[in-house]
């Protein structure tokens, strides 16, 4: 996985946990759900860089 496209996954996890715990913390449900939601979405394209790291090699 190229490093660019590793620290934006990551990025993106993160920035799903922070929205999900000020979600939980605020009693927001909407803003809870979305935050799971790009966390959910990170480990997928994570797990697809990954996949296709694995095919090059």
């Amino acid at each position: 996985m190229t490093a660019g496209k590793k620290v934006k996954n990551a990025a993106q996890k993160t920035k799903g946990k922070m929205k999900e715990t000020t979600g939980r913390a605020v009693g927001n449900e909407s803003l809870e759900a979305k935050g799971a939601r790009e966390q959910i979405a990170g480990d997928a394209k994570q797990t697809v860089q990954k996949g296709k790291d694995t095919l090059k090699h």
